[in-house]
């Protein structure tokens, strides 16, 4: 049954904090997500090689000696519990029987540490959409979708904690509109494509979830609003423009949700902290201690609401000390014990805010994350129930907000984002209320050849 979400799930913004929410989950093992402590959430992948079937026993060995090496390292900094994150490769989806051997091995090397040393572990296990590997995305059904869900059928059964995915539906259009900064292109990928997908795609992730005694965690908006931020940081996009982007898309990560996700969400999926707002569900994040896999103007702020902090993802590669995942465990263990000692000196909210304060004002993508600003947002997006009309919404919110904001003088930006903003502004209040008629609007500006508009029920 789709739920709906009508008010926020806190009423008082102090209590909207790291490491805490009204609706925390429980592993397996015990680890109690947003019950009061945050806890780190390791990504890693494979070094630079080939995929094939006289390499993938290599491969199976490197998993195992990263999770050997990040375990042994948990242990011996005494971290009371840690989250591991399999975000597979392409091959690895294609080729489900890999994905799923691979998340044995986690599994039962997890199950060795939780003997061995009562070291309580969850695993999420995060297949990469393989769908956009046809051209146009033929988005439900056919090979690629069939390896998708074998893969995800196979990872829960055999005992993966939470079922994610970075999800692609939408994306077919909204590179473009990113690449153009075309406000009404972007609402019309997220809002009418993008939403479409993600209830079709998490309806089936939720079934397999509550069959398989799993839950449900949630998407990432990387191919959308990440996708904007690293453009709007080289220079290509206003870094409003991304920042807009960023705010929108929580209306798509919202439908997972309505479907049944529960958390937490996606490392990535920066706009975690509306969902936490409107859900009340645990959240992943990454910022600072992710600066190896990418950079962002958000790297303090990020972490104000977190409920599980995460290094994103690093390659197996040998640094000084050791390999990379080792010392990416070590640093999120320390970043978590010191926000989990403020919340035991009753300084939680202090320390969030310090958090928030120092990367809020110098950058508008840092802006749209502050906890008051995601507040006044969300407080209105839960009245609209309808997901293009609140994407539209979000948007538009994001403008108004950003622009009394500057006004204020409580967040920097340049003419080329105050010129935008007042663009994007006139953009939006003529997108029309019916998606069609959006639609019809906008065809004759969307390049066809590139998505199927019968995958998202158009036409």
């Amino acid at each position: 049954m789709k739920k709906s979400y009508t008010q926020l799930a806190y009423k008082d913004l102090n209590d909207f904090v790291y490491g805490s929410c009204p609706n925390p989950v429980t592993t397996k093992s015990g680890l109690v997500i947003g019950g009061g402590t945050i806890y780190p959430e390791l990504n890693f992948t494979l070094p630079g090689m080939n995929i094939d079937e006289n390499s993938i026993k290599d491969a199976y060995k490197i998993y195992a000696d990263i999770i050997n090496g990040s375990l042994k390292r948990a242990h011996e900094l005494h971290a009371p519990g840690v989250v591991l994150e399999l975000e597979t490769l392409v091959n690895f989806t294609e080729n489900p029987k890999w994905g799923i051997e691979v998340n044995r091995i986690i599994l039962d090397i997890m199950k060795e540490y939780a003997d061995k040393y009562g070291l309580k572990t969850a695993l999420r296990a995060t297949l990469n959409d393989t769908r956009e590997m046809s051209r146009p995305p033929v988005m439900r059904s056919g090979k690629y979708w069939d390896g998708m869900m074998e893969a995800f059928e196979g990872c829960a059964r055999d005992g993966a904690d939470f079922l994610s995915i970075e999800s692609t539906g939408g994306k077919e259009l909204h590179d473009d509109a990113l690449v153009n900064a075309e406000i009404k292109q972007v609402i019309f990928s997220l809002g009418v494509l993008a939403t479409r997908d993600m209830e079709f795609l998490w309806g089936h992730l939720v079934d397999i979830a509550d069959r398989n005694n799993c839950y449900a965690a949630g998407d990432s908006s990387c191919g959308f609003a990440n996708t904007a931020m690293v453009l709007a940081e080289r220079g290509f996009i206003p870094k409003s423009f991304a920042a807009v982007v960023r705010v929108a898309s929580a209306s798509r990560a919202l439908v997972a949700y309505e479907m049944g996700a529960v958390g937490p969400s996606k490392d990535c999926e920066y706009a975690g902290p509306y969902i936490k707002a409107i859900t009340g569900t645990p959240i992943s994040a990454e910022g600072k201690s992710a600066a190896c896999a990418h950079f962002s103007p958000v790297g303090n702020i990020s972490a104000a609401v977190a409920d599980l902090w995460s290094n994103e993802s690093v390659q197996q590669v040998k640094l000084l000390s050791d390999y990379a995942p080792i010392v990416s465990m070590e640093q999120l263990i320390y970043d978590c014990r010191l926000m989990n000692e403020a919340t035991k000196q009753g300084m939680n909210v202090q320390f969030r805010d310090l958090l928030v304060e120092s990367d809020s004002r110098l950058d508008v993508q840092a802006y749209v994350l502050r906890p008051d600003f995601v507040f006044d947002i969300s407080k209105e997006l839960v009245k609209e129930q309808n997901p293009f009309l609140r994407t539209k919404l979000a948007a538009q919110l994001a403008v108004e907000g950003l622009k009394k904001g500057i006004a204020d003088g409580k967040v920097s930006a340049d003419k080329r984002d105050n010129k935008y903003l007042d663009i994007m502004a006139r953009e939006l209040d003529e997108i029309p209320e019916e998606p069609m008629e959006f639609y019809n609007d906008i065809k004759e500006d969307l390049d066809e050849s590139k998505y199927l508009p019968g995958e998202y029920l158009i036409g």
